[in-house]
């Protein structure tokens, strides 16, 4: 352990890790199953354009997730910008700043305006109460996003679309296995994108899903994701290359079959974060709850505006100790390009999200992460905050 704040790395300390810990290290399934579902792919020489790895694991999702469709894409952006031209999103679109920036690019990229909404700061989701001041003529759409894995307050927001004529379409990237009072997060709004990027709470490599419990939506976007295609030589709709390859879809049933042990371990890591942070000065938890359905897979800790360090400095001497503790979601999509230069005062109407993407942190969670790793990163917190006046004293803090 650290016995003076000479020790830490940041200022020429060993490194209390020997080994990197990362925020979304994957959570891997069996190699063995894998790799006997990649022998018959590799027998089969059935490598893509929708083989039968690929309509097992759609099937398997969709009883997962108790929805009616499901058609896994090649990656979770691509599946945004599918399912926004398969609901016909055009002029502007109302979504969170405090998000990943694909949610924002995946509007952008078509020629669509993302126009920025403020969250609420108890869930930090989209703020259903600041959606129907956003809305213009030109607006069509609505894309909140279940952050951390907490469903949005999908009856407010489904009361404006309904109202205004809007589709929605939920980025639910954190939400896999996540509920909303018993019904599963992949039936709300017109539409639902998850992903199974390599740091979600499992994997397909590179992959991702868009599910809906509309049968006409459904058969256009399975049209679209494949060129257009709806049948040998007839091409009905605008499409592109969505598809998922059989080897990815090998990779997400083989991480389907464990997808209740990742979220045990999450849980497990979670809880033991939660209890240790709550006695530790300026620091605390986000609760995830403990009755619905969570996948516990993303640690979020609040720097209060009275703990007397910043985040940021916080998160540089954890990065130094091994520990890559991420800044979620900083800067906000609102400061980042090509955005902050068509909204140069879009923060104005941003308080919450200005105020949050300053102040919190995520921890390493997952397989790859041990309960006795998360003792050991709380007994540093809690070293940090306990010497937060000398870290902050120090030249390397000084001047930045």
């Amino acid at each position: 352990m650290k016995r003076t704040t000479g020790d830490l790395a940041i200022f020429g300390g060993i490194p209390f890790f020997s080994r990197a810990l990362h925020v979304g290290r994957p959570n891997l399934p069996s190699k063995q199953v894998f790799m006997l579902a990649a022998e018959e792919i590799w027998d089969a020489a059935y490598l893509t354009n929708n083989g039968p790895k690929v309509r097992q694991f759609e099937a398997e999702l969709a009883s997962t997730l108790s929805v009616k469709h499901c058609v896994v894409i090649c990656n979770a952006t691509c599946a945004l910008e599918i399912a926004i031209r398969a609901l016909d999103m055009q002029g502007e679109v109302i979504v969170p700043s405090f998000t990943f920036v694909a949610t924002a690019h995946s509007l952008q990229w078509q020629g669509i305006t993302p126009i920025f909404c403020d969250i609420d700061p108890n869930t930090h989701c989209m703020d259903p109460a600041k959606i129907e001041r956003l809305i213009t003529p030109r607006t069509t759409g609505i894309i909140p996003v279940h952050l951390w894995g907490t469903p949005c307050d999908t009856d407010a927001i489904q009361r404006v679309a309904q109202k205004h004529n809007l589709s929605v379409l939920y980025d639910a990237a954190h939400a896999l296995a996540c509920d909303k009072n018993g019904t599963m997060v992949g039936n709300f709004g017109d539409a639902e994108v998850f992903s199974f990027h390599a740091t979600k709470v499992m994997t397909t490599f590179e992959g991702g899903c868009i599910t809906t419990n509309n049968d006409g939506l459904a058969e256009k976007i399975r049209f679209m994701k494949n060129f257009g295609f709806a049948g040998k030589d007839n091409v009905t709709h605008l499409g592109i290359n969505g598809k998922m390859s059989e080897i990815s879809a090998a990779m997400g049933l083989a991480s389907l079959k464990e997808l209740n042990h990742f979220i045990e371990c999450n849980r497990t890591n979670y809880q033991a974060y939660k209890r240790r942070i709550s006695g530790i000065f300026g620091l605390s938890v986000y609760e995830h709850s403990e009755k619905d359905a969570r996948n516990f897979h993303y640690v979020i800790v609040d720097v209060a505006d009275s703990a007397g360090i910043s985040r940021d400095a916080i998160v540089a001497v954890l990065e130094k100790e091994n520990i890559l503790a991420r800044r979620y979601f900083y800067p906000g999509c609102h400061r980042m390009e090509p955005y902050r230069s068509y909204y140069p005062n879009a923060g104005m109407l941003l308080p919450v999200t200005e105020r949050l993407s300053e102040r919190l942190f995520c921890l390493p969670n997952g397989t790859a992460t041990s309960t006795a790793d998360v003792a050991r990163i709380c007994e540093l917190l809690a070293f940090i905050m306990e010497n937060r006046k000398e870290i902050i004293m120090q030249p390397e803090f000084l001047i930045a």
